[in-house]
């Protein structure tokens, strides 16, 4: 049993993206592991000041949600995002997280596997390779970690035009696959 992490980073009720993590944090939970569910909607999540302090205490000197957020991120063995694609890449909440989670570089976190779970509007296969890659910067200054896999929703705009999508199937047979 692994301990799964699913952040969903959308702000829009009913949103396409959550509709994803949903189907994934199922799938894992299927699969029986410990899954925990975050949405940032309605957190307080601050940018990073660069200030590098966390660096050598393992801690922002910003207090706000983000904290509490990566010391999740830190203690989970899989961590999936789930972002809207916003003009080819991942929303602003999910990058200011992981800029925030700059407390975790220096640490000795638990996680491995990373999976990115993308929507947009436009059904082109392309659109989320922006954030696709964005993402997979940020796993690759984390040497232990690495990008497992992906899912994309493609030509869902309005809130809950997922429905019936078939990555959402796709979304649910990552999430079983941990194990």
């Amino acid at each position: 049993m692994k301990k799964v992490l699913v952040i969903s980073s959308s702000l829009r009720a009913r949103s396409n993206s959550d509709a994803l993590a949903d189907e994934f944090a199922r799938g894992a939970a299927d699969a029986g592991n410990e899954v925990e569910r975050i949405t940032l909607k309605g957190k307080d999540i601050r940018f990073c000041k660069g200030c590098l302090a966390c660096q050598k205490t393992r801690k922002c000197v910003i207090s706000d949600d983000a904290q509490e957020i990566v010391a999740r991120m830190h203690d989970a063995d899989v961590i999936a995002f789930a972002t809207p694609v916003y003009y080819n890449e991942m929303s602003g909440q999910m990058k200011t997280l992981l800029d925030r989670a700059n407390p975790l570089f220096p640490s000795d976190y638990r996680f491995r596997e990373i999976y990115m779970l993308t929507s947009a509007a436009e059904d082109d296969s392309r659109v989320p390779e922006r954030a696709v890659a964005g993402l997979g910067g940020w796993v690759d200054c984390f040497e232990k970690a690495r990008l497992v896999g992906s899912v994309f929703a493609g030509g869902v705009n309005g809130a809950g035009e997922i429905a019936g999508h078939p990555s959402l199937k796709v979304a649910y047979d990552m999430g079983k696959t941990i194990g």
